[in-house]
């Protein structure tokens, strides 16, 4: 299939699917007049690509996971890529707890430097 049917099957846009495949995320020939074409396979590939981006996880990072997690629509999880996800989770978690100190620091800066209401 071309570029341009992948991407309206997939929602991705051109430009993504061009930078998926030059990371080696995914595989494309070359038709007779040089254009890019993809596998059928490639639809589900593309859409567990969005889905492990959404959730954090790098190009990088998705380059090493098994075909259990790219090949699978839908697929959450397999053990292979267990501790990726754990380590990822474990980020999240922090970058949500620094947030919310922050907040905290930012309503006490609020309250303490308040002027009072005007009659």
């Amino acid at each position: 299939m071309s570029i341009g049917m992948l991407a309206r099957e997939t929602g991705a846009s051109v430009r993504s699917l061009r930078h998926y495949d030059e990371h080696g995320l995914l595989s494309s020939g070359r038709a007779g007049n040089g254009y890019r074409t993809f596998p059928a396979t490639a639809i589900v590939r593309v859409r567990q690509i969005q889905r492990l981006i959404a959730a954090g996880f790098s190009l990088t990072e998705i380059r090493g996971f098994p075909d259990c997690m790219l090949m699978i629509e839908g697929a959450a999880a397999c053990p292979e890529t267990s501790e990726v996800q754990r380590k990822r989770l474990a980020s999240v978690e922090r970058q949500i707890a620094d947030l919310e100190r922050r907040r905290v620091r930012l309503r006490r800066m609020l309250v303490e430097g308040a002027a009072p209401p005007l009659d």
